[in-house]
């Protein structure tokens, strides 16, 4: 939905979010003026405030110019149907855990490998529904499929 929005000519687009509060929008209203209804998930909060806030902060921060490098917003969680993979920062060892040693290398292909073998690992243990949607959508490699196999005869198990 966000790269709907995105890829558009959103400097025409005009939209309204229109937030329900407690027992929900008048359905004649719903009926006359309302495109599109979304939803953040299976739970339900005292309004849509929060959804909102929620939607406008993921639009801007993939809209140019918003965030300080372009790309950055490109390798995130869900941008290529993958959660994303772990983040190491400094110091490089906190609480006598290292960051992983490929990651220290400056083997670019390496990392590379690393990072998406680690966001195939982190999303098949949180969400294996979109390993199923990636698989779908042509999304993985062969190389990735192994991976994933071998993390299942290592013994891996979802959490």
């Amino acid at each position: 939905m966000i790269e709907k929005f995105v890829f558009s000519d959103h400097k025409n687009q005009q939209f309204s979010l229109i937030c329900a509060r407690y027992e929900g929008i008048d359905q004649r209203f719903i009926d006359s003026y309302v495109d599109e209804i979304w939803s953040l998930g299976d739970f339900v909060n005292t309004g849509g405030e929060l959804a909102a806030i929620a939607f406008m902060d993921a639009l801007l921060r993939r809209l140019p110019g918003t965030l300080g490098n372009s790309e950055s917003s490109l390798n995130e969680s869900f941008m290529n149907g993958l959660l994303e993979h772990p983040h190491y920062s400094r110091p490089e060892k906190f609480d006598s855990i290292s960051v992983p040693s490929v990651l220290l290398s400056g083997h670019h292909a390496k990392i590379t490998k690393w990072r998406r073998q680690k966001s195939l690992e982190v999303t098949d243990r949180n969400r294996s529904d979109l390993i199923t949607k990636a698989r779908e959508a042509g999304r993985l490699s062969e190389e990735d499929e192994y991976w994933l196999s071998e993390l299942k005869k290592k013994g891996y198990k979802k959490e």
